[in-house]
């Protein structure tokens, strides 16, 4: 790829410190050979005075960037990185961005806290792709003076934490948001005996009591902080149950509604009074105005006394990771504009509950969700990278939707070669070869993966070996087998081809040690039933094969999660694979036992199994978290 001179001497001085952690990023890309073409930029405010924009001129020996905003610097940046050829070395450029504001909200609450050193590694991607806010989405691992509680055990931030972290991103044109729980959301703080006064519900906080907003006063001091930003997200979204715990034999009954909007009027004061304007997820206005508690019910009535009662000074925010049709998410913008006031949008890039992101899907909402905020001429979007379940995923995975996400800031619609080409200069990669590792959910009987975000990968990993639940979703198993092992093959050649594509030997491993152990209850139910014990004992090699690849892949997957995140929550991930490896032991030592007479019969290779639905689709097409798949008990 082509190289550039940079000489931070004579960037403006906003850019000075952002300009030079990109060099020192990416060393290959920047020479002091009088050979390469020197970059300079050049704010030009006047030309660029309503919304900001980057306008590239290239001479044989100089390129001059003129910007409106630091965002728009970085950006330029990014796109000339990605830049081969002649003709494309040559060509001059200029863009407007659609948006205000385009961020990404990365979630730091579900186990996994993104490491600084990493979060900052993000941060500088997400400047030369052209994004400039992040939030670090923390319910409770933030540090709250004097309430110990808050992120005990879990890799909480520290002040001093947050704090880096936001002049670093300033330095890169991002604005850092705080993002909290000021309602729902809350059970990892709720679950103390020091909290026991504060629950409505075991996730809710309880509402309409003083002691309450004397703490979500020193939550939201707390986390506001250590920012420049004078916004703050409160959250408020999902708090199912709100009114029906101790605030019903504290209060009595009143309606949802009701409790809602006194509680953001409180916590708005607070705000207030805290100098930041609060923003909220929109969802349980729409959810308590459905008869079936939908947030994307056509039919959901909503009280004008209600929409009278919102904030007009607090910002709502309609996420929607689902909808894959432009005309409906015109129409739930129409409805957030109907309760007085401009909406921000967020989709989301399908990190959660995934091992790998689930990107043809992602980019498919996002494709619709942009499409209709240009239409609506929308001015503020932010993507999420949520962590459901376990924060299992690579969260570097969703970079090709990060960079989707940011083409629609600058252009009415994507080109998909340009695409490419800044995802090849900013992330060192091919888009095409980690869209493959997709793959690990897209199985065969998929016929069209832009419209599927199952998690076959997940449920086929952790269900119970040998009792194997989902077995009877899987119409093809010997075609599904042949899936990962190819698909084994396939990201296994790629991860060596860069050091960036290193990432790839995790989606490698999860392929082959799916095509091991997809079949392998079927087989071993099958020689079970028709008293083969030559292949029984033959069957025994392939679960300590499968052993050993379930032991390369949990070594992989937990320095990989090292490297992401801090490590508190690695328990959990550990003792999902040593469950696993253990269960593989138990399956060798029964079968020897049965072969060797010990014991008389194995009932779980006898048990047959059971649909889970009456009118199973396609099995790619499902999603299932852990605790669903590892046993078919209920423990509470």
């Amino acid at each position: 790829m082509h190289s550039f001179t940079l000489d931070l001497n004579s960037c403006p001085m906003e850019l000075r410190r952002g300009m030079g952690e990109i060099k020192a990023d990416y060393p290959n890309r920047f020479t002091a050979s009088s050979r390469a073409q020197e970059v300079l930029f050049v704010k030009d405010p006047d030309a660029f005075r309503d919304q900001g924009g980057l306008a590239v001129v290239k001479s044989p020996s100089r390129i001059v960037v003129k910007y409106g905003r630091k965002t728009d610097a970085f950006r330029a940046l990014g796109r000339l990185m990605g830049e081969e050829g002649p003709a494309a070395l040559r060509a001059d450029f200029s863009e407007t961005p659609r948006f205000d504001m385009l961020g990404v909200m990365v979630d730091c609450s579900r186990n996994g806290v993104l490491r600084p050193d990493t979060a900052k590694m993000l941060l500088r991607r997400l400047a030369l792709m052209g994004l400039n806010m992040c939030m670090l989405y923390t319910e409770d691992t933030y540090e709250v003076p004097d309430e110990p509680f808050f992120g005990y055990l879990r890799g909480r931030y520290t002040w001093e934490e947050m704090k880096d972290l936001d002049a670093y991103a300033d330095a890169l044109g991002i604005e850092m948001i705080p993002c909290i729980q000021t309602l729902g959301h809350l059970a990892q703080i709720l679950q103390w005996p020091a909290y026991s006064s504060y629950r409505d519900t075991g996730n809710v906080i309880l509402a309409n009591d003083n002691k309450t907003y004397i703490l979500l006063e020193k939550m939201i001091a707390a986390a506001s902080a250590p920012f420049r930003s004078r916004r703050i997200h409160v959250g408020m979204d999902e708090a199912h149950g709100i009114g029906t715990g101790f605030y019903r034999a504290q209060f009595g009954n009143e309606s949802p509604f009701v409790i809602i909007n006194r509680h953001l009027k409180r916590v708005r004061s607070l705000c207030r009074k805290l100098g930041v304007r609060p923003m909220i997820w929109s969802d349980m206005y729409f959810r308590l105005g459905s008869k079936t508690n939908d947030y994307y019910d056509r039919s959901c009535k909503i009280p004008h006394k209600v929409i009278a009662g919102i904030p007009r000074d607090v910002d709502l925010v309609y996420w929607d990771y689902y909808h894959t049709e432009v005309e409906f998410y015109e129409e739930w913008i129409d409805r957030h504009r109907s309760l007085g006031s401009e909406p921000i949008m967020a989709g989301g890039v399908w990190t959660w509950n995934h091992f790998w992101a689930s990107l043809p899907f992602s980019f498919t909402t996002t494709e619709a969700a942009m499409r209709a905020c240009k239409n609506k001429k929308l001015r503020q979007a932010f993507t999420t990278l949520w962590g459901d379940d376990g924060m299992e995923c690579d969260l570097f995975s969703a970079l090709p939707g990060l960079q989707f996400f940011a083409e629609h800031c600058y252009a009415d619609r994507v080109d998909n070669t340009l695409l490419r080409a800044n995802f090849r200069g900013i992330c060192n990669s091919e888009l095409d070869t980690w869209v493959k590792a997709c793959d690990l959910d897209h199985i065969p009987e998929i016929s069209n993966a832009k419209m599927s975000h199952g998690n076959p990968s997940k449920w086929l990993l952790w269900q119970d070996p040998l009792l194997s639940i989902f077995d009877p979703l899987i119409k093809n198993p010997p075609a599904l087998q042949s899936h990962y092992e190819k698909l084994a093959e396939t990201l296994f050649r790629a991860s060596r081809r860069s050091p960036t594509n290193r990432r790839l030997l995790f989606p490698a491993l999860m392929a082959r040690t799916l095509a091991l152990k997809c079949n392998l209850r079927r087989e071993l139910a099958l020689a079970y039933r028709s008293g083969n014990h030559t292949r029984l004992w033959q069957l025994t090699r392939d679960i300590k094969a499968l052993g050993q690849a379930v032991a390369k892949l949990r070594e992989e997957h937990c320095a990989l999660w090292l490297s992401l995140y801090k490590p508190f929550g690695l328990e959990v991930l550990e003792c999902r694979y040593g469950g696993l490896q253990a269960r593989l032991d138990g399956m060798v030592s029964r079968i020897d036992a049965y072969l060797k007479g010990k014991i008389r019969d194995i009932p779980e290779l006898a048990a047959k199994l059971e649909p889970l639905v009456s009118a199973p689709g396609p099995a790619g097409d499902y999603r299932f978290g852990y605790e669903r798949a590892a046993t078919p008990s209920v423990i509470k």
